[in-house]
């Protein structure tokens, strides 16, 4: 009975150890480790750094036709160099041609009037003065030697008919006689005011001459201000026409934005300025990984993470290496096609950027829009 009392005890003991056990694992919390992401992996493709870019000819040249392509395929180019022709250029060209001349002869002509008329003019019309001036002097002392002539003649004509009045009323000269004498003095009388009145006709009329003359020596001998200001309008509409003429020519002409290499052609000569453009134009010595991350991943993402890049479809044999140096802050749609049938076909992504390393963008200059695989250290 003893054993049976001790083994009801122990019983009784270990029930309720038991509950006192169970109550305490159910107030206690069950802590679980959340699984640590180092590494966030997404599809991308590769592309220039700066992207790629369509090279058009200028929007006022709609219906553009390229006349010469100065580049070709996979050619390196500086900002500035020439991509190609249009068929407008040699048009232009003539215009800016001309605008030049016209530019030419209008400072010419500046040249002329600001330095005044030539020695030679000057001397020319100062001889024409001289002339002048002596004809007038010439013609002034033979009128007055006329004068002085037909005076004298007349103080004799004038002595003849007093004399011959003086006979006529004594009776030794007729009346015609007297008459006659009396016409001679009135003739000379007539011809010396005659005389008179051409000297003041010389004199007016040389004079006016001589003045002529000499304003003319003046204007040819000054520089005017107004002249000058006339012809230098002149001079800056011409190199006004010139400027347009010249820009009108640089639009003829296609140069490269930016250094890069020459991706595609996608414009013959001959041929119109369609759609895609005349080249497309990648700086392709800096290339980088276009990642497309998922939108629940790219909380993780930071510039300066350590990133590889590999070929889905071995188009380079090697990891390529680089560092991320953009984070988008738009969310668009996949554009990479993902080949896994389990994959999300309508995923949200953020696009993140890659810039490879030296050396591994040098490995894949060639490959622009090619699909790759990259995986983003996120605990670097």
């Amino acid at each position: 009975m003893l054993l049976i009392g001790v083994g009801a005890g122990l019983m009784v003991t270990g029930a309720m150890a038991y509950h006192w056990w169970s109550d305490r694992l159910r107030t206690q919390p069950i802590s679980v480790a959340a699984p640590r992401i180092d590494q966030v992996s997404a599809l991308g493709r590769l592309e220039p750094d700066g992207e790629v870019i369509q090279v058009f000819a200028p929007t006022s040249l709609d219906g553009a036709r390229v006349e010469a392509l100065k580049v070709s395929h996979g050619q390196q180019l500086h900002q500035g160099d020439v991509i190609a022709v249009l068929d407008t250029y040699e048009r232009r060209e003539a215009a800016l041609q001309e605008a030049q001349e016209q530019l030419r002869v209008a400072q010419a002509r500046l040249g002329q009037v600001e330095a005044g008329a030539k020695s030679g003019e000057i001397r020319a019309q100062a001889q024409v003065v001289d002339r002048q001036q002596v004809e007038l002097q010439t013609e002034t002392t033979a009128q007055e030697a006329m004068i002085a002539r037909l005076q004298a003649e007349l103080r004799n004509a004038e002595l003849e008919n007093r004399r011959y009045q003086t006979l006529y009323i004594e009776g030794a000269v007729s009346a015609s006689l007297r008459d006659g004498k009396q016409l001679t003095a009135d003739t000379m009388r007539q011809q010396l005011n005659e005389a008179r009145a051409n000297l003041s006709r010389i004199q007016l009329s040389r004079q006016k001459q001589v003045a002529e003359a000499q304003a003319t020596l003046d204007q040819v001998g000054e520089v005017r201000p107004v002249d000058v200001n006339v012809v230098r309008s002149q001079v800056a509409e011409a190199q006004a026409s010139v400027a347009r003429a010249q820009a009108e020519l640089d639009v003829a002409t296609v140069r490269s934005p930016q250094d890069g290499q020459v991706l595609k052609i996608h414009t013959r000569p001959g041929e119109l300025v369609g759609a895609q453009g005349i080249i497309s134009l990648g700086q392709t010595q800096r290339m980088v990984a276009v990642a497309e991350v998922y939108e629940l991943d790219v909380s993780r993402i930071r510039s300066g993470q350590t990133a590889t890049v590999t070929s889905k479809n071995n188009a380079f044999p090697d990891v390529l290496r680089g560092k991320v140096v953009e984070v988008g802050l738009e969310i668009n749609k996949q554009d990479v096609l993902n080949t896994d049938p389990a994959a999300q076909f309508d995923a949200r992504v953020v696009e993140v950027k890659v810039l490879l390393d030296k050396s591994s963008s040098r490995r894949v200059t060639g490959l622009t829009n090619l699909s790759v695989q990259v995986s983003i250290d996120v605990k670097s």
